[in-house]
């Protein structure tokens, strides 16, 4: 008996990414607000522990104001999954996190999250994450899909900041 439980809680998460298992992040992007004319920069680096640290200046010059740090990969399907759980330390600053059921939607669905500058696990309802294009509520439902092809992190207080985020997993899970 204790075996099914134990199978079940297994195949109750959807691993999407473990930077310290994973040797390559190659699938992995920075995308900050150069593409409309900013001046933010950001990098990906690997920590000691084989952690991502997504780290950078957000500048707002030039009408600037964000970093991000994406991943694309081929379709996932999340049907039965209730909640991201992302292992993580930040600098105490707020971020976002982004989902996109296609790589050919314009909105995002986010959550916005306060770090607390200590390792924790963020957990994010997923129907309560909200649709956004260009920094806009679009006046859609939730997210409620049932694949996923993008996940995102993004930092984007309106105003000019360093910032340091370290990443070890993120993952979905059925439990509510």
């Amino acid at each position: 008996m204790w075996q099914l439980v134990l199978m079940a809680m297994m195949v109750s998460k959807l691993l999407l990414f473990d930077f310290s298992a994973s040797d390559d992040w190659s699938a992995w992007e920075i995308e900050n607000d150069g593409v409309m004319g900013g001046n933010s920069s950001s990098k990906l680096e690997r920590s000691p522990e084989g952690n991502a640290i997504f780290k950078g200046t957000v500048s707002l010059e030039n009408n600037g104001g964000f970093a991000s740090l994406q991943y694309h990969f081929s379709t996932k399907t999340i049907k039965g999954y209730k909640k991201a759980l992302i292992l993580l330390k930040g600098d105490g600053k707020a971020y976002q996190f982004r989902m996109k059921s296609s790589l050919k939607d314009k909105a995002s669905y986010i959550y916005t999250f306060q770090t607390t500058g200590d390792w924790e696990t963020v957990e994010i309802t997923l129907n309560e994450m909200e649709p956004v294009f260009r920094g806009e509520k679009l006046d859609l439902p939730n997210f409620s899909a049932d694949t996923i092809q993008e996940i995102r992190f993004l930092i984007g207080n309106k105003k000019a900041e360093d910032f340091r985020l370290e990443i070890k997993k993120i993952e979905l899970d059925q439990n509510q």
